[in-house]
């Protein structure tokens, strides 16, 4: 009876209550804290904008395969604004990096800038220079050796990945452009080759570093040899970050006295897509001192007739036509030649 009673009590206490504050008072309210996950909307742009940052943790295998993706339709379904990639390799400090700057300005959205450098460099430079954050993860390369090669490949992947890049210059610390950005980017532009040195050298330095076991990928007769700075374009540079056919060739059977950078990809593009290459390249060095390595300049050798000698009286084939423009970059120029380069440029080098 008692227990009757109570219950009697509170039904009576609670209808009270309801009629007077209304049931959310009563009732308890819980919250959940439950989020459903978000997910980027699947648009269009999120495959085709640049990656925000170079810094990636994909291997090499994984990078050039990614790279190595081709659409299959070859029109592009938005308006796309060709970029030149500037890809500079180099052990650590970009010393004529001011001249650079004063080159490229003004002329964004025309080009990207790769830096591959030793691992445990880096850069720092402030966030209003093109070549801030511009370094991509980079591993130990050796001169003469396979691990040169890489850098490279692994520079052009890190370049196509960003789908509005169409031509890929590899570059030095010690390279200076000859002309201004617009010269240089039209003369790419409307150029139906790619620049790249693959010539048939048949003495102890070319054919004489040929191995018989390069065969049957590779005959002697294919065997090319070219400088290690070129130009290539997209359809070229998935070429050579695709390749699986002829880097176990070379990785085995070219090694010093056979200098890899020296002839891979020139022999390896000639079998390819020789109809696509130039076969000159477009970056100027001195070899006239003698050596296993070109001249180097410095402050007291930067005048007006020393860049007459480069870009004046020059012969070479531009889209199958003469032409006295043939070098649009030059090397090697040591860091005291920063100064005088930057009083010349406005004069010489039209920036």
């Amino acid at each position: 009876m008692l227990f009757l009673a109570l219950c009697i009590a509170f039904s009576v206490i609670s209808i009270y209550t309801i009629r007077r504050f209304g049931i959310q008072s009563v009732v308890t309210t819980v919250k959940s804290s439950f989020q459903p996950c978000y997910e980027e909307p699947n648009s269009f742009q999120q495959w085709i904008r640049p990656p925000s940052n170079l810094i990636h943790t994909m291997s090499d295998k994984e990078l050039l395969w990614r790279a190595s993706i081709v659409p299959r339709i070859k029109k592009y379904p938005f308006r796309r604004v060709p970029k030149v990639a500037f890809m500079f390799l180099t052990k650590g400090p970009l010393p004529l990096a001011p001249l650079w700057e004063r080159f490229l300005k003004g002329h964004e959205g025309l080009f990207s800038i790769y830096v591959h450098s030793l691992p445990t460099f880096h850069a720092n430079f402030p966030p209003s220079s093109v070549f801030y954050q511009r370094q991509i993860p980079s591993q130990v390369s050796e001169w003469g050796r396979m691990s040169m090669c890489d850098a490279e490949r692994r520079l052009l992947a890190n370049a196509l990945l960003d789908i509005s890049n169409e031509w890929f210059i590899l570059l030095s610390e010690s390279c200076i452009p000859l002309y201004n950005f617009s010269v240089i980017y039209h003369y790419i532009l409307k150029s139906g080759y790619s620049f790249m040195g693959a010539f048939d050298d048949p003495g102890p330095y070319g054919r004489g570093r040929y191995n018989d076991n390069m065969a049957p990928e590779v005959d002697i007769a294919q065997w090319r040899k070219g400088s290690q700075w070129f130009e290539v374009n997209r359809k070229l540079a998935i070429n050579i970050v695709g390749d699986t056919t002829f880097y176990p060739k070379f990785e085995k059977f070219c090694r010093p006295a056979c200098y890899v950078d020296e002839h891979y990809f020139p022999t390896m593009l000639t079998i390819e897509a020789g109809n696509l290459l130039a076969n000159r390249s477009i970056t100027w060095v001195d070899w006239s001192r003698g050596g296993p390595h070109p001249a180097t300049f410095g402050r007291s050798d930067v005048t007006v007739d020393f860049f007459k000698r480069i870009v004046e009286g020059k012969n070479c084939t531009y889209n199958n036509r003469a032409s006295s423009i043939c070098f649009l970059f030059a090397r090697k120029f040591a860091p005291s030649a920063l100064e005088p380069l930057l009083q010349l440029s406005p004069k010489v080098l039209g920036f």
